[in-house]
C-alpha cells in the first residue's frame, strides 16, 4: 500500500464527532482548539441544509466548541457550489429554509416558482404539502430534481421526523424523477469542501461516526478517513461494510497528538 502523505487539513462531521445529543465530545473542544493553533485548514461538515454557517457557529459556541462560521460547510452550500457551476445564475424553486436560501442567493440564483430551472429541495421543520404538490408540478413541467442530502429521517426531542431523503422518496413515486442528491455520501460533498480549503485529497483526513455516509463519502474522494465510535457506527457493525476506514479510534480525543 502506498504511504500517504502528512495530514495537512481536516474535515470533520459535526453531529456523533464533535456533538452527540447537542452536548461536546469528550476532547472535541480541545481538537478543535489544536487546530486552530496549529493554522491546519479545517471543515466541519454536516448534512443539514436547516441553518446558515453563522447560525451554527453559534449553536456550537453554546455546546462549548469555538467553531468561525468560515470553517462550516453544509450540504446546503456544497449544493449551491454544484447548481452555480452546472447553471451559474440560474433559477430554482426551493423546499427549505435559510441554510439553503441564503446559500443559493449567495451563488447568484433566483428563486422562483415561474419556470425555474431546478426544484430544489433541502431540510425543514415543517414540510407543506402545498409546496411539495407545486415541486411535483414543476419537475413534471420539465425542472431538473436537486435534493441536498438523501437521510430519510432526522432526529428531534420526541423522536424521528421525516427528512430531506423521504419527502424526495414522495416525489420521485409522484413523478418518476430520481433527484441528484449533492450531500454525503456523494463525494461531490467533500469535493467541495477541499475546493473551499484548497486542499488535497492525499493529505486530507476526514473524521466521521458513519461508515455509509462519512466514511464511504472520504474513500471515494480519496482522503484519509477516520472513524470515531462516539456517533452512529459501532465497533462490531464495521466488518458488515465492504470497505473500512484508514484508522478507527474511540473518540476525537485521541486525534489531538496527531494535529501537528
Amino acid at each position: 500500500m502506498t504511504e500517504r502523505k502528512p495530514i495537512d487539513c481536516w474535515l470533520s462531521d459535526m453531529d456523533g464527532v464533535l456533538v452527540h445529543e447537542g452536548k461536546p465530545v469528550p476532547g472535541a473542544d480541545e481538537f478543535i482548539q489544536k487546530l486552530g493553533e496549529s493554522g491546519k485548514r479545517f471543515l466541519v461538515l454536516t448534512n443539514n441544509s436547516i441553518y446558515t454557517p453563522r447560525d451554527l457557529s453559534v449553536r456550537l459556541r453554546v455546546a462549548g466548541l469555538n467553531v468561525p462560521p468560515e470553517a462550516i460547510w453544509t450540504s446546503a452550500m456544497a449544493t449551491a457550489d454544484f447548481l452555480s457551476a452546472q447553471r451559474p445564475e440560474g433559477s430554482a424553486y426551493v423546499i427549505g429554509e435559510s441554510g439553503l436560501t441564503t446559500a443559493l442567493h449567495e451563488a447568484g440564483y433566483i428563486l422562483t416558482d415561474l419556470d425555474p430551472d431546478y426544484v430544489v429541495l433541502g431540510e425543514t421543520r415543517t414540510y407543506s404539502f402545498s409546496h411539495i404538490t407545486r415541486a411535483i408540478r414543476l419537475i413534471e413541467n420539465g425542472a431538473r430534481f436537486i435534493a441536498t442530502n438523501p437521510d430519510a429521517v432526522g432526529p428531534s426531542h420526541e423522536g424521528n421526523l421525516p427528512a430531506c431523503g423521504a419527502v424526495a422518496a414522495m416525489i420521485t413515486k409522484a413523478t418518476g424523477v430520481e433527484p441528484y442528491f449533492v450531500g454525503k455520501p456523494n463525494p461531490m460533498m467533500m469535493r467541495s469542501a477541499l475546493n473551499r480549503i484548497e486542499g488535497h485529497s492525499e493529505s486530507t483526513a476526514m473524521i466521521g461516526d458513519r461508515m455509509d455516509t462519512d466514511i464511504v463519502c472520504g474513500m471515494e474522494a480519496g482522503l484519509h478517513t477516520i472513524l470515531v465510535l462516539t456517533g452512529v457506527t459501532q465497533r462490531e457493525q464495521i466488518d458488515r461494510f465492504p470497505f473500512r476506514p484508514s484508522r478507527i479510534v474511540p473518540s476525537v480525543a485521541d486525534l489531538i497528538d496527531l494535529v501537528e
